[in-house]
């Protein structure tokens, strides 16, 4: 508990990075730990690109991270872990829901989405990409995409003693409990994917992205 370990979560505005940050903190919290939150929600109610920074520890004196800094990274959407990417430490690990959500530019026609975003990270990234949102599809509530993607998340929290679980079931609706049945099959099969080829961050991500324009 002596290291204070950070975490970084973002998505699009509505798929539940928030509700991630809660069961992470409402879980180190029960554990011992000290945690920190913070939250940028941009235009998240229109659509917007949405994140949220989680920090725990034996003590921990601030809630926000730079660049670099990131030992963990949850994307809800492949998009925005390229986005975010610069904020991952080399050494860090990035959970990506497999799944695009077209912004208004790019629906339109104006923009084109950005190809490859999952096999740039996995360039410079350990990079676990989970279909989060076909599986909550398959069980039957695509809401629940955001506790699938947590669960295959779990094990790189490096927090064995925290019965996560347990957590999950005090921290959301009675009806996605159900989700973690499956998400525990999930993290395990991820991780046998899990492309590891190492490297630093490099100058293969674009330097920008299609904007999150409102809906």
């Amino acid at each position: 508990m002596n290291d204070v370990k950070s975490c970084l979560l973002v998505g699009v505005g509505g798929q539940g990075a928030i509700l991630i940050s809660k069961i992470m903190s409402n879980g180190f919290m029960k554990a011992g730990y000290d945690v920190k939150q913070s939250e940028v929600h941009g235009m998240a109610q229109r659509g917007g690109s949405v994140s949220t920074q989680v920090r725990w520890g034996k003590k921990v004196y601030g809630p926000v991270f730079g660049k670099g800094e990131a030992d963990i990274m949850v994307a809800l959407e492949k998009m925005e872990a390229v986005r975010y990417a610069e904020f991952l430490n080399p050494n860090g690990v990035a959970v990506i829901n497999d799944y695009a959500i077209k912004s208004t530019t790019i629906a339109s026609g104006a923009e084109a989405y950005p190809e490859g975003c999952i096999e740039a990270m996995q360039k410079n990234f350990k990079t676990i990409a989970v279909p989060a949102s076909d599986i909550a599809i398959e069980l039957g509530n695509p809401k629940c995409m955001n506790v699938v993607l947590f669960g295959a998340m779990c094990d790189s929290l490096g927090c064995p003693e925290i019965d996560w679980e347990q957590v999950v079931a005090e921290t959301v609706p009675a009806k996605v409990k159900d989700c973690l049945l499956y998400t525990s099959d999930a993290a395990d099969e991820t991780a046998k994917r899990t492309a590891f080829p190492g490297g630093p961050f490099s100058s293969f991500f674009p330097k920008a992205f299609p904007l999150r324009a409102p809906q």
